[in-house]
């Protein structure tokens, strides 16, 4: 007799694939939110292994909610439709301001493979060095090794948010496998936290993967089923380039359309053709400098 193995987006019915029981508990010592966390995250890591997840979109996507919270974090405004509009409207020469830079900096964290030379790629301001010895902090299991590098960065550096965060969750990404930096740690952590250390800290980065494991698996369930049917309609594009066209629409948040490989008025035609189809959304509301997105 065989067993199918388990669908971690349709598990028990729910868009997760995280039981009730776990999603919905409240956890309040460390071996129970230690528990629950690494139920979020063995889900996850299932789904950051299929091949129909679109997963270099769902990084950008976690990105964006990332960089969201790095800026609320340091005081500014900047919410995801004005972080979209800095980075994705920049022109040569243009700076792209604080809030932008940390956009741009998550986004470069989870573009190539994980490694110290692609981390300081995201980071220029970092020696290679100092962020090879930063993710020597931690050891031992994934998130008490996220926790302590952290902690050293922001020992280190207090007002480092954006690299602590990053390298937290690089060195997550290195203790479970994963290929890329996937932005787990930001969008569940509270301001208050990162003035935490030790077991408080730990604490604290187990609740805020959890929470962020739970929505990461949620988003992966409405991003595959948009890239389906983004794929579904693709044959039926006519457009020269659209296909290059659909490629970066399956691995980027957001689109503009001068930014696609087509002429400016067959872009802007392709982009509300899709709309039409019910395969990409506007996502700015405005009639002008739109934006596209899965």
């Amino acid at each position: 007799m065989t067993f199918a193995r388990p669908d971690p987006l349709n598990a028990l019915g729910t868009p997760s694939g995280i039981p009730a029981w776990a999603s919905s508990a409240r956890a309040e010592t460390l071996e129970d939110v230690t528990f629950f966390s690494g139920a979020a995250l063995s889900h996850l890591y299932l789904v950051l292994e299929r091949e129909d997840v679109p997963q270099a979109l769902l990084r950008d996507r976690l990105a964006l909610r990332a960089a969201e919270a790095c800026v609320a974090f340091s005081g500014r405004p900047g919410r995801a439709g004005e972080l979209r509009d800095m980075v994705n409207f920049l022109r040569p020469g243009d700076l792209p301001g604080p809030a932008g830079e940390t956009y741009l900096a998550w986004r470069r964290a989870v573009e190539r493979p994980v490694s110290v030379k692609a981390l300081g790629r995201a980071l220029p301001d970092l020696q290679a060095e100092r962020i090879a010895g930063w993710l020597d902090a931690g050891q031992g299991a994934p998130v008490p090794r996220a926790a302590m590098v952290l902690e050293a960065v922001l020992m280190a550096a207090p007002r480092a948010e954006v690299p602590a965060l990053i390298l937290a969750d690089a060195a997550l990404a290195q203790t479970l496998g994963w290929d890329h930096v996937v932005p787990l740690l930001a969008a569940g952590l509270k301001r208050a936290d990162l003035r935490k250390r030790g077991e408080d800290l730990r604490l604290a980065c187990h609740r805020a993967l959890l929470a962020s494991a739970i929505e990461a698996l949620r988003l992966s369930f409405v991003l595959t089923r948009r890239a389906a049917n983004l794929n579904a309609v693709t044959p039926r594009l006519r457009a020269k380039g659209a296909g290059e066209a659909v490629e970066m629409f399956l691995t980027r948040d957001a689109v503009v359309p001068s930014a696609l490989p087509l002429p400016d008025r067959a872009a802007r035609r392709l982009c509300d053709r899709l709309v039409d189809l019910g395969a990409v959304r506007e996502l700015t509301g405005r009639d002008t400098f739109r934006l596209y997105g899965v």
